[in-house]
């Protein structure tokens, strides 16, 4: 490892972490979280504002005339009753860090304190704090409240117990999923058990809809294109001797190509409406549009595994292993500016790895130190980048 943070700011990442994973937030509720974040940024002089309700924009000045840098950490929580029996665990029933939201905002901070006393950064950067990634809605309300004014490039990463910690891991092209949900409400005439020839049974149409859409991915799509039809509620009757007359079934669908996205979305309206037709039922399909595909383009993982690098050597970055089919609304960033999303290995070592989004989550918090390494290594090296691109200046703002 060729560049990591003194043990101090590591310390002080830690607390901040452990603090934030005893207190979590849900989406849209970071209050407490956003004044910690707030209180850290203050203590190093940074400037900030609340932005998008909990969401905080904090700018380091730089050379004039060039664009700035953004970083950026989520910090929400997810509603799920912790079980890993930290000493540090959350003391609020239900809601926990099980998705390293804590750790990103720390390693951000810690970033931000190495950044705040470099002195000669080569472009301003910004410090994005961003709400209500797990709803996938922070990214667009941040975007809306100014966050990429004036930013030229942005970078973020994810906490990964899948991988070692100290190693990055920086992959070009598609990297996480798109994330669609959908809604089908079918109606059909409810009757005595007795006499299902008076009825159209909405629970046999409702369980034809959900067979039929497993075929959608097995038989329609191109295997080379990953992608997922889960249907996760299905919801019908309120007694076991009525056939029940209505029936809602709720679901995801995940592409990692725009096209693949559009058909999946096609093809389940087809199947609904014709199912129902056959029965003489009645359908109603709702979609929720969420993020896109999260895409990594050449140039910018060039940046971010060149500053990767620096922080761990050319054995520590390493691509992703197989295809990601989870959301991250930093592609709504992507959408709008240049950038790249990496992943910080964070195995706990010597115990068993539970999954993001488990009650029992957890990672090595000495992975904080190699990101918030990173974080000010690729600011610096996409800084250079910019400048270059954009002339030398002659005064700092």
């Amino acid at each position: 490892m060729k560049r990591v943070v003194e043990r101090t700011v590591f310390e002080r990442m830690v607390a901040m972490r452990r603090d934030l994973h005893r207190h979590p937030e849900l989406s849209w509720q970071e209050t407490r979280t956003a004044e910690c974040a707030e209180a850290g940024l203050s203590s190093l002089g940074i400037p900030f504002r609340r932005v998008a309700g909990t969401g905080i924009i904090a700018d380091l000045p730089g050379p004039t005339g060039v664009p700035r840098i953004a970083l950026r950490a989520d910090m929400d929580a997810l509603p799920i009753h912790e079980e890993t029996g930290l000493p540090f665990a959350s003391i609020h029933p239900g809601v926990m860090h099980a998705c390293g939201h804590d750790g990103h905002t720390s390693m951000l901070l810690g970033a931000a304190e190495l950044l705040a006393r470099d002195g000669q950064l080569p472009a301003p950067v910004r410090l994005i704090f961003q709400p209500a990634e797990e709803v996938g809605a922070g990214a667009n309300a941040m975007v809306g409240a100014g966050a990429l004014d004036d930013v030229g490039m942005i970078f973020g990463g994810h906490l990964d117990r899948h991988y070692q910690t100290g190693s990055l891991v920086v992959t070009e092209g598609v990297v996480n999923a798109s994330t669609d949900s959908f809604r089908i409400r079918i109606t059909g005439q409810g009757a005595h058990a007795a006499r299902p020839h008076e009825a159209i049974d909405a629970v046999v149409v409702g369980s034809l809809i959900v067979m039929a859409l497993q075929t959608i991915v097995s038989r329609e799509v191109n295997p080379a294109h990953p992608s997922v039809v889960t249907v996760g509620r299905f919801e019908a009757g309120t007694a076991s001797n009525v056939i029940a007359g209505q029936a809602e079934l709720e679901g995801t669908i995940r592409a990692q190509d725009p096209e693949v996205r559009r058909h999946l979305m096609n093809s389940i309206r087809r199947i609904a409406e014709s199912s129902a037709k056959l029965h003489e039922a009645g359908v109603a399909l709702e979609f929720t549009e969420g993020t896109p595909p999260l895409h990594n383009k050449r140039e910018m993982v060039t940046v971010a595994r060149e500053a990767a690098v620096s922080v761990v050597g050319e054995l520590g970055v390493c691509a992703l292993d197989h295809a990601n089919m989870g959301a991250e609304d930093f592609s709504c960033y992507l959408e709008r500016v240049p950038g790249c999303y990496v992943r910080f290995g964070a195995q706990v070592p010597g115990r068993e790895g539970y999954p993001a989004h488990s009650s029992r989550f957890d990672f090595d918090e000495e992975a904080l130190a190699i990101g918030a390494a990173w974080l000010y290594e690729v600011a610096r090296q996409a800084g250079a980048a910019l400048r270059r691109r954009e002339g030398p200046a002659l005064e700092t703002s």
